[in-house]
């Protein structure tokens, strides 16, 4: 499945670039630009508000997708089964709890920069 844009060649070079950011001194030069992963391979630059963006949006999608398709079921439209609406349901009900748990560790995340000490 492949919301928003993101694949697991772009996490793995993502991740290769945070370990490798990790592995050097904080007052070194950049060797690598941002562009290259580890291997050398380019890598396309990836938008963080473009990225989240685009998730949330999709979110909505399958939310109206499957409120939509509720309503067609109680309306008597026989192009659409029961089967097909709960399963609709369920797919927007996992994407917004999977939205909100994100949504949680990255409120987390940034509560815990808050309190570090200079």
């Amino acid at each position: 499945m492949n919301i928003g844009g993101i694949d697991s060649s772009r996490i793995q070079a993502m991740m290769e670039q945070l370990k490798s950011a990790a592995a050097k001194p904080a007052n070194s030069p950049d060797p690598v630009p941002a562009s290259t992963a580890v291997d050398g391979k380019p890598v396309a630059k990836v938008d963080f508000a473009q990225t989240l963006h685009n998730t949330l949006q999709a979110v909505s999608d399958r939310s109206a997708e499957a409120r939509a398709m509720g309503q067609r079921f109680t309306a008597g439209d026989n192009s659409v089964s029961l089967a097909d609406t709960m399963v609709a349901m369920q797919k927007s009900s996992i994407a917004f709890q999977a939205t909100l748990q994100v949504r949680n560790k990255v409120v987390s995340a940034y509560t815990d920069i808050m309190n570090m000490q200079v």
